[in-house]
């Protein structure tokens, strides 16, 4: 299954400004979307930079694997 991660770069902007510590990473699937402080993997992945076609949620850099993602949201 194909999984996505990319770095959420509103959320790290409110941690910022506003003192918080709100988890950056969002790892997309097709079943879920979950937040996450790290992301870890073994296996092939790619990193993908997209300026003209970016993905729905409007990130233009991310990764994809197809590996199991491990995720650590404390």
């Amino acid at each position: 299954m194909k999984t996505i991660i990319h770095v959420n770069q509103h959320i790290i902007r409110s941690n910022t400004k506003g003192g918080k510590s709100k988890p950056p990473l969002t790892v997309k699937t097709y079943k879920e979307n979950r937040k996450a402080f790290t992301a870890e993997f073994e296996g092939k992945g790619r990193v993908i930079y997209s300026p003209d076609k970016p993905l729905p949620c409007g990130a233009k850099v991310w990764i994809e694997t197809e590996s199991e993602v491990h995720i650590d949201a404390l």
